[in-house]
């Protein structure tokens, strides 16, 4: 039987029968993880573990952990990292190799608790008006160097045993306001889209998960991209972009309607699966109401990207540590 079309969240550290319950019958494609539900390793594995055991298969775990502000897993437990940009600014020249061994660090620490999807890179190209709560989190702001950067990114996690997902397709850097509390519209030309904000993500279209934007472009449509047919149109077939397609969180207040009206708009205007993050048991019964199995062609996408997992390429932690700090202290 197919997963349903949803990714939900947990309430706490601890998996509770009521929740374990509705996972067994909701029956989401995977889930995903935030700080609430983490204290230390043995914790997060149990809980990583009966999370899997709810559904009864090695069901895609989830987390955003990117380094720096967006980091789930901190100190002292684990390590803690520079904000991407600023990481590539200490690093210089060596930015590219810095990146690869952050995130094969980053893995490696994500594998070890049975984590493994991580939801970077950022293919979003900064600009001088790009809001604060994303600014150093980009990697950049011109499209090789934003391209280059996702690659090592998406390396590092792959030899770690962990899985990307390319964020935020099509294209947020331009946001003057934070899509967790209003949704950003961009009004620029399609020739000056198409050059640079959808750019990257068009030449990194072979990454087999990706994450929306909630934020409007007035050029394609007055609807959110996650919830516009016409945006998901032009990124399956001008962007390319034939991998997994999840929302981003679909509680953001970026987004309006009730939480099952968005989860049914998302999947109606072409979304793969809706990505519930609050663990709120209300709301995640609203929206298991809403997103039924997934459709064959997403299935087939979703299992052309668990099909990448495999298990980590050796590596001298200390060693990899060593020499990123050495890349970063100049």
């Amino acid at each position: 039987m197919p997963c349903n079309s949803v990714i939900f969240g947990c309430e706490s550290e601890v998996l509770s029968p009521q929740e374990s319950r509705f996972f067994a019958s909701a029956n989401p494609w995977g889930f995903i993880l935030f700080a609430r539900n983490i204290a230390d390793r043995t914790q997060l594995k149990r809980l990583t573990d009966d999370l899997r055991a709810s559904v009864g298969w090695d069901a895609p775990i989830l987390i955003d952990q990117e380094g720096g502000r967006v980091q789930r897993m901190r100190a002292p437990e684990w390590r803690e990292y520079l904000p991407a940009l600023d990481q590539m600014q200490a690093a210089g020249d060596n930015a590219a190799r810095a990146m690869y061994l952050r995130n094969r660090l980053i893995a490696e620490e994500l594998h070890e608790v049975g984590i493994d999807v991580n939801c970077a890179p950022l293919a979003d190209v900064i600009w001088p008006e790009s809001h604060p709560v994303l600014r150093n989190r980009c990697y950049g702001d011109d499209v090789d160097t934003v391209v280059a950067m996702c690659r090592e990114t998406v390396r590092g996690f792959l030899d770690g045993g962990v899985l990307p997902v390319l964020k935020h397709i099509p294209g947020y850097g331009r946001a003057v306001v934070d899509g967790h509390k209003d949704l950003p519209t961009v009004d620029v030309s399609r020739d000056e889209l198409e050059k640079l904000d959808f750019a990257p993500f068009k030449q990194l279209n072979d990454i087999k998960m990706g994450m929306t934007a909630h934020i409007v472009f007035p050029v394609i449509d007055d609807k959110p991209a996650t919830t516009s047919a016409k945006a998901m149109e032009m990124i399956r077939k001008d962007i390319g972009f034939d991998g997994l397609i999840m929302t981003d969180d679909i509680s953001m207040e970026a987004l309006s309607g009730t939480i099952a009206d968005r989860s049914k708009a998302s999947l109606d205007a072409g979304c793969d699966l809706v990505l519930h993050c609050n663990g709120e048991m209300a709301d995640m019964v609203a929206v298991a109401e809403m997103c039924g199995p997934m459709p064959p062609k997403a299935q087939a996408r979703a299992d052309a990207a668990l099909a990448q997992r495999k298990t980590p390429t050796e590596i001298d932690i200390s060693a990899a540590t060593r020499e990123l700090e050495r890349l970063i202290s100049g």
